[in-house]
């Protein structure tokens, strides 16, 4: 679908939980087609499992996610600290979003921008 998308002129956003072994051999053959920038996102093992479990608590719909495998706060730790982040030779940025953005807003856009 990205490779559609790109190669249609259509400016993208790809979101998902980029392990490296699943996504970078699917993204390396865009790299003539596309100016690839990677946001990773991160936050403690412990807010991750936090905000699981409130999503669930809070929308019924979502005990049938996948999330529901999480089990116990340490079954979830181990997933969370073994999770390998996509890594291209592509330019990267790191936001903490564990209490809004960290950096900000303005400037994730402005590094997303960069180069455009």
């Amino acid at each position: 679908m990205l490779q559609l998308l790109l190669t249609a002129g259509v400016t993208t956003v790809a979101e998902a939980a980029f392990q490296d072994r699943l996504w970078r051999p699917g993204l390396q053959p865009l790299f003539g087609t596309a100016d690839i920038r990677v946001v990773h996102c991160r936050v403690t093992a412990q807010t991750a499992f936090d905000r699981v479990r409130r999503r669930q608590d809070e929308n019924a719909i979502r005990r049938a996610h996948a999330d529901m495998y999480l089990g116990d706060h340490q079954t979830h730790a181990v997933g969370h600290h073994g999770f390998q982040s996509v890594r291209l030779d592509v330019p990267e940025i790191e936001v903490d979003t564990s209490d809004g953005y960290s950096p900000g807003l303005d400037e994730i856009v402005a590094f997303v921008n960069a180069g455009r």
